[in-house]
């Protein structure tokens, strides 16, 4: 992994540097907000979503600063469903893990798209401290004696405790654990294409598709029963909109 990190910086670093200035020419813009949502091999259908601010350094060459949040999942999760409410809940989690990544680079343009069709191809590299939100994971556990009494309560999942996969039903809002969140330091860098669509210049549809590797300070727990990582490594696509000038 620290191959991977010391080869994105040198790529952010070779963007910087490689080019002489120029003066901004006509297909050049001064800056654009760009704003989507991210999907990714850690975060399941929906990885999060993300906001970028671009502007321009020389001919060809940006530098954006971004913000980027997203959920990570246990490769291990599997979602039950109670046979009481068909509520769904997840065997042995114990903790949400949510991310947020401010984060800074450069971006390239390899390959310019015509006046008011084609599409731009752009190189990206950044990198950023990571802050790794552990938000304990909240269920409703039905206490009751199984002869029609009912006695539910919500409680942050215990697997030793909560034994009986009948009694429990469904997992509670996200938000009831967000104000005993821990917070974990860490740090991430990717590195990526991305594919502008777009009729006008001041306006932009696209992707980026690349890799992100993150590696935090400490094992972050999601189910404590199995493994726990410190370092995350994933494929991403981001789907942005947004606007130049």
């Amino acid at each position: 992994m620290k191959v991977v990190r010391n080869l994105v910086f040198t790529l952010v670093i070779a963007l910087v540097a490689a080019w002489p200035a120029a003066a901004q020419s006509d297909d050049d813009f001064s800056n654009e907000l760009s704003y989507g949502i991210n999907l990714n091999s850690n975060g399941g259908l929906l990885g999060g979503a993300f906001v970028r601010s671009s502007y321009f350094v020389k001919e060809r060459l940006y530098q954006f600063g971004g913000l980027e949040i997203v959920e990570v999942k246990h490769p291990k999760e599997n979602r039950y469903y109670s046979l009481e409410t068909g509520d769904h809940f997840i065997a042995g989690k114990q903790n949400y893990m949510f991310v947020v990544r401010p984060h800074y680079g450069a971006e390239y343009v390899l390959f310019r798209k015509a006046a008011e069709s084609g599409v731009q191809v752009n190189a990206v590299g950044a990198a950023g401290p990571s802050l790794g939100l552990l938000v304990p994971y909240y269920i409703r556990y039905n206490y009751g004696t199984g002869l029609g009494g009912q006695d539910i309560r919500t409680e942050q999942y215990d697997p030793e405790r909560h034994r009986n996969f009948d009694s429990i039903h469904g997992n509670a809002n996200v938000f009831t654990g967000l104000g005993e969140a821990n917070l974990n330091m860490g740090i991430h860098a990717k590195a990526g294409l991305s594919f502008e669509y777009g009729r006008y210049k001041e306006s932009i549809t696209g992707i980026e598709v690349g890799f992100l590797v993150e590696q935090y300070f400490k094992d972050m727990i999601i189910i404590p029963q199995t493994k726990n990582n410190s370092t995350f490594a994933s494929v991403y696509l981001n789907i942005y909109y947004g606007r130049r000038k």
